[in-house]
């Protein structure tokens, strides 16, 4: 494994994300961002923000293993969300967990959540982008 997860003390000790990443490895990885969009560029989930995360963290994951990595191997996340509110946090959970299942990966990262005014298209409402230290 590249990247070491740790949440030291002396901060706080999420459960949900790690304060930092140590990442050791030959080749770093800047993922552009993850939208709701199949392979085919089909819409997934429009107005579903559960489903819309789902899809992003699946094509981050799909990203990093077609270039010889795992979801391990990512060292941060960034995640914009359109119109955020703290009422969009349990289905921002929920969305994380069905990739995780589906992926089979632990989706705990560094991770920092944006709100912002909008994305590049009007049915978008989040977009996941990664970081990641491949071997």
């Amino acid at each position: 494994m590249s990247v070491q997860l740790i949440n030291p003390e002396g901060l706080p000790q999420p459960e949900v994300y790690r304060q930092l990443s140590i990442a050791t490895g030959s080749r770093m990885v800047f993922l552009a961002g993850q939208v709701a969009r199949d392979a085919d560029g089909n819409k997934v989930g429009e107005g579903d923000f559960a489903a819309q995360v789902e899809q992003a963290f699946l094509n981050v994951n799909t990203a990093i293993t077609a270039i010889g990595g795992t979801f391990e191997d990512v060292a941060k996340l960034t995640v914009y969300v359109v119109d955020w509110t703290a009422d969009k946090m349990p289905l921002l959970g929920e969305g994380i967990g069905r990739a995780a299942a589906k992926a089979g990966i632990d989706p705990v990262k560094p991770i920092t959540l944006l709100g912002i005014a909008t994305l590049a298209e009007p049915d978008l409402m989040v977009e996941v982008e990664a970081i990641a230290v491949l071997p």
